[in-house]
């Protein structure tokens, strides 16, 4: 078995899941929210206006609402299929989130979408209304259980080794839970989401009144669909902010990623600057493709464009704050805001190993009824487990993921999120104050339209900085990619990424067709 050719192939199946899944996901989180403004709309006017732009939204909504669970249900197999190492080593940690996700939230979603769209006429207006908007809670309810399990991943916590079994145990289900990197996941993923949702009814409204369709259906819900979506791109940018100082001070590999920053001197004992002139943000620039180490001769940039001190204020709310580079953190040697120092990734894999065989030696000696040589073994593996994962690995430039994809993606999410902001403060300046003038005012329609599809890159590519940037771990510091696989054939794999590709290539071309056509129907036939 070529194990390489194996986790790359893996890798990609998994990637081609996660990232056609995420189409409809944060669709149906955005959408159902539009959905449910327009009924509530509708039950404190009673205009009919308003139900029958509910029903329009929902139609939309139950579209993009079937496909995204079939997508789903694909990439959770996965873990069994393609990953089971890793279901194994972490599966009593991991499977919990995504049970109570099944349990409750599928759950109260499939009661409540019935009603809300087969409830009209037969129950009530207070009690349809209700269940529109359980529906889209659970459906957030969902999305909450998932982004724990995946905070988890990023930021390990409340477990124990079982060495016995060779499983992680959850030792504090709240630790997992209600880390901060799972609330601040959870806030940050979910405002995108609403910011993706509102750009699809934008879109259909910014349609509608280029070609003079409907125009009155798109004047009137623009004044949900715009200030709705000023706040959900606030609420982005701030939770967006949050989310990079978590990956600060947990995943400092990932944030020299993002910024492709290489090396930032020395630090002071108290984790500041040396020279206390911080370290600046690249606001926009070129990588140089010739650098292929991060300690080789070559610059890092053929140009780049930064505001001083910016990336240690934005860490840690001040001008001097110490950011490690790629090679400070391959190095070790610099001081930890908390004073500590950090190892080099050479020790960290030394410790790693030892880990390792403390492990297989305590196997060993339990199975030989040394109860005394597996004490000491065990204390050995305890002192080191924090480094664990590092054993797998045979050289340090393994524990550096891919520069280039993660530094572009984290601009584009970045510089599009700036660009919506921008935009809907101007369509809700217009929606309000300017509102008959909107039909004419074709350059903000055709801004509103050109930077729909924009959402959906910004969302992959936010997506692509959170998993690409986290590599080559599957769990941060404990668990490579290469030891997390199933023991199967490449070619298996390969197989199944070809189906899937179809397969999802398939449903996606049907999802935009079956759309299109509601579109072009427009409200008047829902």
């Amino acid at each position: 078995m070529d194990v390489e050719s194996l986790v790359s192939w893996s890798r990609a199946q998994f990637a081609l899941t996660a990232m056609y899944h995420w189409l409809f996901v944060p669709l149906t989180l955005g959408l159902g929210i539009i959905m449910s403004l327009a009924e509530t709309k509708y039950y404190r006017s009673g205009d009919e206006f308003w139900k029958k732009s509910t029903k329009y939204w929902q139609k939309l909504f139950g579209i993009n609402f079937a496909i995204g669970v079939a997508t789903g249900i694909i990439l959770e197999f996965q873990f069994g299929t393609n990953w089971s190492n890793y279901s194994w080593f972490v599966g009593d940690i991991f499977g919990a989130p995504l049970a109570i996700e099944g349990i409750l939230a599928f759950f109260m979603e499939s009661t409540f979408i019935a009603v809300m769209f087969f409830g009209w006429g037969k129950v009530s207006k207070g009690f349809h209304l209700a269940s529109s908007w359980l529906t889209i809670i659970g459906a957030t309810i969902s999305a909450v259980w998932i982004l724990v399990a995946n905070a988890w991943m990023q930021n390990p916590r409340g477990m124990v080794f079982n060495p016995e079994t060779m499983r992680n145990e959850m030792a504090d289900f709240w630790a997992v839970a209600l880390s901060p990197t799972a609330i601040i996941k959870f806030l940050h993923t979910i405002t995108t989401s609403w910011t993706l949702g509102t750009f699809f009814a934008l879109g259909i409204c910014a349609i509608y009144l280029l070609r003079e369709k409907n125009v009155e259906f798109a004047k009137r819900n623009l004044k949900i669909i715009a200030p709705f979506g000023l706040l959900a791109a606030l609420l982005s940018a701030v939770t967006g902010h949050s989310s990079a100082v978590d990956v600060a001070n947990n995943q400092p590999m990932k944030l020299a990623a993002m910024e492709a920053l290489y090396d930032a001197g020395v630090s002071t004992p108290e984790g500041k600057t040396a020279d206390g002139k911080g370290l600046g943000l690249g606001m926009a620039g070129v990588l140089n493709p010739k650098k292929q180490l991060p300690d080789d001769a070559h610059a890092p940039y053929l140009f780049s464009v930064e505001v001083p001190r910016l990336l240690s204020y934005m860490v840690d709310g001040t001008p001097d704050r110490y950011v490690p580079g790629v090679i400070n953190i391959l190095e070790g040697g610099y001081h930890k805001p908390d004073g500590s120092v950090a190892l080099s990734t050479e020790e960290m894999m030394r410790r790693g190993r030892i880990a390792i065989d403390a492990l297989n030696a305590f196997r060993s000696a339990r199975k030989a009824g040394d109860s005394i040589g597996a004490a000491q073994h065990r204390v050995v593996l305890e002192e080191n487990f924090p480094y664990y994962g590092y054993g797998y690995f045979t050289s340090k430039y393994e524990s550096v993921p891919n520069i280039p994809l993660t530094y572009y993606s984290f601009r584009i999410m970045v510089g599009l999120g700036g660009a919506f902001l921008l935009l809907f403060i101007l369509l809700t300046w217009y929606t309000y104050k300017r509102n008959e003038e909107l039909p004419r005012t074709k350059w903000l329609l055709w801004a509103s339209l050109l930077l729909t599809p924009c959402a959906w890159i910004a969302s992959e590519a936010g997506w692509v900085v959170a998993e690409v940037g986290r590599q080559p771990w599957t769990i941060q510091n404990l668990l490579p990619v290469k030891a997390a696989i199933s023991k199967i054939e490449a070619s298996s794999v390969m197989i199944t990424f070809t189906l899937f590709f179809l397969l999802f290539t398939i449903m996606l071309v049907a999802e935009i067709n079956i759309m299109r056509k509601a579109i072009r129907q427009g409200p008047d036939a829902h």
